[in-house]
């Protein structure tokens, strides 16, 4: 796994989305969770805000987790998907070659840039949270997951995406990131069983 380059990208949490999205509470914990693994394994992180003008920008439970010195950005968009006129340079040149995605809405935003990166040149590989991912509806959310997995994306767990990034035991920061696995515990079960149980 040392050999992999992989890019966190979180679509679009809003602060207006806060009431409409289902488990919205378990969702932002998983990406919480996801963002203080990717400052001590030093993944980089790109977020984006949909329309952020109408509909605010990125909860501050989120901006405050993320990590600086791997910051992209945060770009706002009207298009979709994540995969855009400012972001597509840096996502189509091979500089990264794993994106794992969280965010809303599973069936919109998500599913498109899923699609769209899964199109890139560099064949990267697409990991979709499913404990990160939500829509306002709930049945969206299978919906869009059998769309993603016949696209070709692996969709996976925060738990599983984290030690499949370590993937040893022997892992430097192995101790450190058991640690937030461990504080994480109750939240991790809440949110599996809330945005995965059926």
């Amino acid at each position: 796994m040392a050999a992999r380059r992989p890019l966190l990208l979180i679509c679009d949490v809003q602060e207006r989305f806060r009431t409409a999205i289902f488990g919205f509470d378990h969702m932002k914990n998983t990406i919480c969770k996801m963002l203080k693994v990717a400052e001590v394994l030093e993944i980089p992180t790109l977020l984006t805000e949909q329309n952020p003008k109408a509909l605010g920008q990125t909860i501050d439970e989120i901006k405050e987790l993320i990590p600086p010195s791997k910051y992209l950005g945060s770009i706002a968009k009207t298009k979709f998907s994540m995969v855009n006129k400012d972001t597509q340079l840096m996502m189509e040149d091979g500089k990264y070659d794993m994106f794992i995605l969280a965010g809303i809405e599973s069936h919109v935003c998500v599913l498109q840039t899923t699609l769209d990166l899964l199109k890139l040149p560099s064949k990267p590989e697409v990991y979709v949270l499913a404990d990160g991912i939500s829509s306002c509806n709930k049945p969206e959310i299978p919906v869009a997951i059998r769309r993603m997995e016949r696209a070709g994306a692996t969709v996976t767990t925060s738990e599983s995406m984290i030690f499949e990034l370590m993937g040893d035991a022997n892992h430097e920061k192995f101790k450190q990131i058991a640690g937030i696995i461990k504080d994480s515990k109750t939240n991790t079960a809440q949110a599996l069983k809330e945005l995965c149980g059926d």
